[in-house]
């Protein structure tokens, strides 16, 4: 039996909040823990996935008890006398962090009344560092799917969503060790943790993969066309990319997809502009990257004649390659799903396909 997915919301991570909130330059880590109880024994019950600057780094196997790293570069962490004991305490404090959740998700059963069927309870922990040396962090907790309550680092208060988290705030807070030990986490533990990454894994990490720029068009029914700005491959994610017409920057009408991660490690992002054929040539798109010495200007090119064998050759490499970035987008988003974490305010666009040629 499936688990319903407004129940769920999110079972690894969070797209949206993995792909917002970082500046240039910035480094993160992400722990996601979803615990599920239900009738049903076909479900996944306790899922824990760990992200370094986006990419998947360690999951937690249910069989074997066992964070295991996914990233080649974590195993030297074995191989260090300091750190060798490494993944046998992570392994054993994410098991009982499993104990603990359950107890939590029992009280928010007996709290709520909540009904007979799956109900979920999550958490998101992490930590950012950025160029400059500013620090920031996020502890977060999700029920049944939905945003429940999160820590204020500044006030060592807990922000409860609705009514219903106003129960276990106010719980938590009559016991301030909680929130200080959380928020010591953060500020210290999570931090260190990042910088170790950052050490182990620099070649990976802090190497930068310029972006390939392309420019198609379709056409439009009201006399009118679309311009669509495609960029690909490209490492780390920060991007700025416009549309100019006569160098200026354009945002009126500019429709934007957002930054979303290739299987490969990279990324991709498009972003289009409804225009007058009158005046196409005006338009340009202005990309900026770190892996980039300029940035690139690129604009829409008419086709070059081709044979009849280039012409297949040319359609069955962008078959190929479409392929490729719909299995990147649809794998991570399996193992992504969405996060209940998102806001309301959060754009439709950012999880819509760019338009079709």
């Amino acid at each position: 039996m499936g688990l319903p997915v407004a129940r769920l919301g999110l079972l690894s991570a969070a797209a949206v909040l993995l792909l917002r909130g970082g500046c240039a330059g910035s480094h993160s880590l992400r722990i996601f823990y979803t615990l599920v109880m239900g009738s049903s024994q076909d479900v996944p019950r306790y899922i824990v996935v760990a992200y370094v600057d986006d990419q998947l780094a360690a999951h937690f196997d249910p069989r074997t008890r066992r964070m295991l790293p996914q990233m080649s570069w974590l195993h030297k962490m074995e191989e260090e006398e300091d750190d060798s004991h490494f993944w046998d305490l992570t392994s054993r404090r994410v098991s009982t962090t499993e104990r603990r959740f359950k107890t939590d998700l029992a009280i928010l059963h007996s709290y709520h009344n909540s009904s007979r069927g799956f109900h979920s309870w999550q958490r998101v922990i992490g930590c950012d560092l950025s160029k400059d040396g500013h620090k920031g962090g996020v502890y977060q907790y999700g029920y049944d799917g939905e945003d429940f309550i999160s820590l204020d680092q500044k006030t060592l208060t807990w922000t409860a969503v609705d009514v219903r988290a106003q129960v276990t705030k106010r719980r938590w807070e009559a016991e301030p060790f909680i929130a200080q030990s959380r928020n010591n986490f953060l500020e210290q533990e999570c931090i260190q943790l990042l910088q170790k990454c950052m050490v182990y894994g620099k070649e990976s990490l802090l190497r930068k993969e310029p972006p390939l720029v392309m420019v198609t068009r379709r056409i439009q029914y009201n006399s009118m066309e679309t311009l669509i700005c495609r960029i690909y491959g490209f490492y780390p994610k920060e991007v700025d990319a416009t549309w100019r017409k006569d160098g200026e920057v354009w945002e009126q009408d500019t429709f934007r997809g957002g930054v979303l991660p290739n299987s490969d490690g990279t990324y991709h992002a498009w972003l289009s502009i409804e225009v007058d054929p009158k005046e196409r040539d005006r338009y340009r798109c202005y990309v900026e990257h770190a892996g980039l010495p300029e940035p690139l200007i690129v604009a829409w090119k008419e086709p070059a004649f081709v044979s009849n064998m280039g012409l297949v050759a040319g359609v069955v490499g962008g078959v190929v390659t479409t392929v490729f970035i719909a299995v990147g987008v649809s794998l991570y988003v399996k193992k992504c799903g969405r996060s209940p974490y998102r806001t309301a305010s959060a754009s439709r666009q950012d999880f819509e396909s760019p338009p079709v040629n």
